[in-house]
């Protein structure tokens, strides 16, 4: 099997497609205990996510895999948020730490 695109995805974007091929055919084993993993741990639908997405996207200093663990893990405080970006949480101001835990809140 050769890989023909990549492209990084929330997990409740991957909780959306392993359902939907779920429908199709039977899951193969590590594909089930995925989506079993996923229904277990996804706090938002799909829509807030993509919601989510844009709102942070709105953040300059954010790229996109940064966004994408951000939505996936949802930080509620200073050290939730300084665990998921490691050293770029130190470029970010106050300010722009306070608008992602504001945005991440109302997501909630």
């Amino acid at each position: 099997m050769e890989i023909q695109k990549e492209k990084i995805i929330t997990n409740a974007e991957a909780k959306e497609i392993l359902e939907k091929r779920a429908e199709e055919t039977e899951p193969k084993y590590e594909q089930k205990n995925a989506l079993d993993h996923l229904k277990k741990f996804v706090k938002v639908n799909p829509e807030k996510t993509k919601a989510l997405l844009e709102e942070l996207g709105k953040i300059e200093k954010l790229r996109e895999r940064q966004i994408i663990n951000i939505v996936n893990f949802l930080p509620q405080d200073n050290d939730d948020l300084r665990a998921i970006l490691h050293k770029e949480y130190s470029t970010l101001s106050p300010e722009e730490v306070n608008a992602i835990l504001e945005i991440v809140k109302k997501a909630l």
